[in-house]
């Protein structure tokens, strides 16, 4: 009976241990953990295992160290769960070598990977862009009677779309489809994503339009990857097509697809499109956010029109939305490209004094006032004051 009561409140300390750290609440995780082993309550592998995970995702390494090191003098042996977690937090790190030395630890205690390890193995070598090292870790994963699932499929999908080697994404779409997997909307995202990507629009529809008849349905992520891969390629009135199509379809449209629209409309000058699109956000219960303000700051100063771009710009924080260097970049060109020096000058001093910086064509602009005005000192101490915070924040 002690010994089922004992049970109980391992399960019981385990549960409330794991919904702190889900939470991100750690410190008080480990004192719960202290308190049950004060208890004489000893800890198990899932107890480590809500921790040492909570300890992972916060970079706090030297406690991850210490947990396993605990683990090991408490007999508590890493089961696959554990190792999964290990192996996840160094992918995620970018440490993938220090994750295969784990992968072989566990094999060397006759722990054997399953498919999860395999597929974060995967993930990380994508991450860093080594397609053939996924690529190894997925045939070792077939070799070792693993059975390859969409979530695997779909992280090299994803990474050969990124790498731009699209007719290999589509080598591996076709050959899930054949080994009796169902490609999902994030195998279609990638995939849309790809082609859209190589400017390969007919196909990036077809996938759409195949996906679609699949019973699949599309999300704000299908959306916005078309959106954009129309506007960039200069298919405008296409994007606005299919944006009607969201519409009807029921789907509210997100702010990111706004945004989308609204810098593919400028790129073709259609101004007045733009405008009448952000002048609707409100109406739609959409505020703009720091990227919908920036684009218009841009297109409108593109156009001329810089009085509209920086009484924009100045309502940006009264609306609740902070100005970043992106905001601050734009207009100051705005203001240097339609030869208003003095207001540039200005505004770039209150940007360097909010800690922001020049990006490169800004500081390009700098430069070439710098040889025009025969060496003014003012702005020549501006450029080093610029130079000086990218350094300060390099070292951070």
């Amino acid at each position: 009976m002690e010994q089922n009561n004992c049970l109980i409140d391992i399960v019981i300390y385990n549960t409330i241990i794991d919904s702190l750290c889900k939470d991100k609440l750690v410190p008080e995780a480990l004192n719960l953990f202290s308190e049950m082993t004060g208890k004489g309550i000893l800890p198990n592998v899932v107890t480590y295992s809500s921790l040492i995970h909570a300890m992972c995702n916060s970079g706090q390494w030297k406690e991850v160290t210490r947990l396993l090191t605990e683990m090991v003098a408490n007999n508590c042996k890493l089961d696959v769960v554990s190792y999964n977690i290990l192996v996840d937090a160094f992918c995620k790190e970018g440490r993938v070598s220090e994750a295969c030395d784990i992968v072989e630890g566990m094999i060397q205690q006759i722990v054997d990977p399953n498919t999860i390890t395999y597929n974060t193995l995967m993930d990380g070598y994508c991450l860093q862009g080594k397609m053939d090292e996924a690529r190894k870790v997925f045939n070792l994963m077939i070799t070792k009677g693993c059975v390859p699932d969409v979530y695997g499929y779909n992280i090299l999908i994803n990474g050969c779309c990124k790498d731009q080697k699209i007719d290999e994404a589509m080598a591996l779409f076709h050959e899930m489809s054949r080994n009796g997997l169902v490609p999902d909307t994030v195998t279609y995202n990638a995939l849309i994503n790809g082609m859209c990507q190589l400017g390969r629009l007919s196909a990036a529809r077809q996938l759409f339009e195949e996906m679609s008849a699949c019973g699949l349905v599309p999300d704000a992520i299908t959306y916005s990857t078309l959106l954009h891969g129309l506007c960039k390629h200069g298919h405008v009135d296409e994007a606005l097509d299919s944006f009607h199509i969201i519409q009807n379809s029921g789907i509210e449209p997100y702010i990111v697809h706004y945004n989308i629209l609204i810098d593919g409309l400028f790129q073709v000058g259609q101004l007045n499109f733009a405008r009448k699109l952000f002048c609707a956000l409100p109406v739609k219960g959409l505020r703009p956010d720091v990227y919908t303000c920036n684009i218009m700051i841009k297109g409108l100063c593109k156009e001329g029109l810089l009085k509209e771009a920086y009484e924009l710009f100045r309502k940006m924080e009264l609306n609740g939305c902070l100005q970043n260097s992106c905001s601050y970049n734009a207009i100051i060109k705005g203001f240097f490209q339609n030869n208003n020096v003095s207001r540039a000058m200005q505004i770039l001093h209150e940007m360097v004094d909010k800690g922001f910086s020049a990006d490169s064509s800004t500081a390009t602009m700098l430069l070439d006032l710098l040889c025009r005005d025969g060496g003014d000192q003012s702005i020549f101490e501006l450029l080093c004051r610029n130079c000086a915070d990218d350094q300060n924040v390099n070292m951070k």
